[in-house]
């Protein structure tokens, strides 16, 4: 059974039980990255309480192909399990879509600090420029080249910087 969240305005404790429950959700390290959570990377949408002890959180996969949602979907409810929350229902929503403008300026360094170039900022809202400038996050030169438009997920491409000759991931715009 679907749940359906309360219609009548949650009140200051359901509020702030909701922002903790939220806090919770996104602590989650993301399956794929580990190296940021899953409110860094902009997918955790909503957390509703529906009644005592039950909760929804709303989910938004990077892309609706993402073979890491089950993964995110089980660790969200294992984390409010353990904080006790007996009844979790994580509810895939996929309208507004993601993109790479949802990870936070935190996630973006965090990639960057693990090897990863980010997304640039804003490029969902933008033209795509016809030549990429992808900056290597190891020496910092924006002279990279694609070796292949996907690596180990693909949600990334695979690049090697000119420069100093190391090959990194980048996380694709979308």
């Amino acid at each position: 059974m679907t749940p359906v969240p309360q219609t009548t305005s949650p009140t200051p404790f359901e509020t702030r039980l909701e922002e903790r429950l939220r806090e919770l959700a996104g602590s989650v390290p993301d399956p794929e990255l580990p190296m940021i959570t899953l409110a860094e990377l902009g997918v955790v949408r909503g957390v509703h309480v529906l009644g005592p002890g039950s909760v929804e959180v709303e989910l938004t996969p990077t892309y609706t192909g993402c073979p890491a949602v089950e993964a995110m979907t089980a660790d969200i409810e294992q984390v409010l399990h353990d904080h006790g929350m007996p009844e979790v229902h994580v509810r895939r929503v996929l309208t507004p879509a993601w993109s790479t403008d949802d990870i936070t300026a935190e996630g973006r360094r965090k990639l960057a600090e693990s090897g990863i170039a980010p997304p640039r900022a804003g490029a969902a809202h933008g033209p795509v420029p016809l030549t990429l400038a992808v900056r290597c996050p190891h020496c910092g030169s924006t002279d990279t080249e694609l070796l292949s438009r996907f690596s180990s997920t693909a949600c990334k491409a695979l690049r090697r910087c000119v420069t100093c000759r190391e090959p990194f991931d980048h996380f694709k715009e979308l």
